[in-house]
């Protein structure tokens, strides 16, 4: 759309733009010019007297509703999607009226860990290469965080205040965008994206775990996972303990040397430090590695290095053992079995590099402790992230099982696709493991016994059908296959959701 020459003033440029824009184009548009959309346009109700005012605004609400509940990074991302393709949003968080125990900002998507999204390399990087699949599809995320980026090396770091700042203002001027400020304590009628994160109020918990028979699992603890392609393999053996399978572990043999200089520098190593409310209780089976290890020397050996039943190529029993399990069906990343840690994600660099097979491990996923909830997604969504038993509700963000800022953004675009197509009768999007946004979707969806949260790894990604030795030249590649299926996927649903 153009708007022609130049305006000479800014009254012309208002007026060129009541000429030609409707309200769902708002969002090319400055907030100033939002303010005199709301004031002029004429399709609006504002100029009617009260009671005939405020059912034409609640007519307009109703057509195309979606609840949205949560304005973090995911809601706040379906939201706007939304909004931006024409429906009308209502979105739900309890701020400022209630904080749960991360929170503190009255900002809408708010974040509490830290200020980095992590990587932006494009082309090296699978998070890098998510965010760009992202902006592909409109992400108000990325545009937030481009726009208050600060320095941080190849980092995508932002000054959280501003960023914050940056998508409450999108989302609380938007007109087709309404903001409750109010606590949900159950899961709404008719279409909505439930976003509420891992720290889910007490009520809309239950009443979510209720309704679901109990499908609402709480996430204490997960072990680090890393690139299968970077373990050495000349220093493990395959096998099960006592026999027991058909080779499905890799083995990982230390001697007493290096089982005793491993442990000495775990108990020394510096821990994340818990907020209160994470200190809670910990099951005994989700023990961090490093609190058993300062139990006793020998705690590990008995434990999760235990060497018992296993046995090397030459029939010789190590002194101690660490497990890798494959984390997908495709072998391409490996999970370190029973090494839940609480420790910084520096220190499990490196100290658990010092176990020989992995001195040059690549670590795809780090170890984390600490209190979190997700569904059994995999049990209650479909593909499109809606429920099996009610394709009118859907679920993004971390609650779904993935982890990280920009993964859990990712969700909630991918979430307010599939919604928006349904709603105007079509199919979900085609998205594959050949994308990090398809690959994670499809991690959360997929059939599995052992749900576990995942974040942007290579290793989720279907492979290329090539033997291709290098490394950059690999990711690369995996990038570009992955950018031209993403702008395909938005250019077939902007075709789809473009305004009847």
């Amino acid at each position: 759309m153009s708007i022609g020459k130049p305006a000479k003033s800014f009254s012309h440029f208002q007026e060129k733009i009541l000429d030609i824009c409707e309200l769902s184009f708002y969002n090319r548009f400055s907030t100033l010019g939002y303010r005199v959309l709301k004031t002029k346009t004429p399709n609006r109700a504002d100029g009617l007297p009260g009671a005939e005012r405020a059912e034409g605004v609640e007519r307009r609400m109703e057509k195309g509703l979606v609840t949205v509940i949560g304005a973090g990074l995911a809601g706040c991302e379906a939201a706007h999607y939304l909004a931006r393709h024409g429906f009308s949003v209502r979105l739900y968080d309890c701020k400022p009226n209630k904080f749960t125990p991360a929170h503190s900002s009255k900002n809408l998507a708010e974040l509490v860990c830290s200020n980095s999204l992590k990587s932006g390399d494009v082309w090296g990087n699978a998070c890098g290469l998510l965010k760009e699949e992202m902006r592909l599809l409109g992400s108000l995320v990325m545009e937030a965080a481009d726009a208050t980026k600060v320095p941080a090396g190849g980092a995508l770091a932002v000054d959280r205040e501003a960023f914050s700042a940056y998508i409450t203002e999108r989302i609380r001027s938007d007109p087709n965008i309404e903001y409750v400020p109010e606590e949900v304590k159950e899961l709404p009628q008719g279409y909505a994206i439930v976003a509420t994160g891992p720290l889910t109020l007490d009520a809309l918990a239950e009443d979510i775990r209720a309704k679901l028979g109990g499908a609402l699992h709480f996430y204490d603890a997960a072990a680090p996972v890393v690139s299968a392609e970077s373990i050495d393999y000349s220093k493990t053996f395959t096998a099960d303990r006592y026999g027991k399978g058909e080779g499905d572990y890799v083995n990982c043999p230390m001697n007493k040397e290096e089982y005793e200089a491993f442990v000495e520098a775990l108990v020394s190593a510096e821990r994340a430090v818990a907020h209160e409310f994470e200190k809670g209780e910990i099951f005994e089976g989700c023990m961090p590695v490093e609190v058993m290890a300062a139990r006793g020397r020998d705690t590990l050996r008995f434990g999760m290095l235990k060497p018992v039943g296993l046995y090397d190529e030459n029939g010789k029993r190590p002194y101690a053992v660490l497990q890798l399990r494959k984390e997908n069906v495709a072998g391409t990343a490996y999970n370190l079995v029973g090494f839940q840690t609480n420790l910084k994600f520096p220190e499990q660099k490196r100290v658990f590099s010092m176990i020989p097979a992995l001195k040059n491990a690549e670590f795809l996923r780090y170890g984390v402790m600490h209190r979190n909830t997700y569904l059994d997604s995999p049990k209650i969504l479909s593909a499109d992230l809606s429920l099996k038993t009610d394709g009118t509700v859907f679920f993004a963000g971390q609650m779904t099982g993935v982890e990280g800022y920009v993964e859990s953004a990712d969700s909630g675009i991918l979430a307010a696709m599939n919604c928006a197509l349904k709603m105007r009768g079509y199919a979900p999007a085609a998205w594959d493991c050949g994308t990090v946004s398809g690959a994670l979707a499809h991690h959360v969806c997929a059939e599995t016994d052992n749900f576990q949260p995942m974040n942007a790894n290579y290793g989720i990604l279907s492979p290329l059908g090539l033997n291709v030795r290098d490394k950059a030249l690999k990711k690369r590649m995996l990038a570009e296959r992955a950018l031209e299926k993403v702008r395909e996927n938005a250019a077939d649903a902007e075709d789809e959701l473009r305004a009847e």
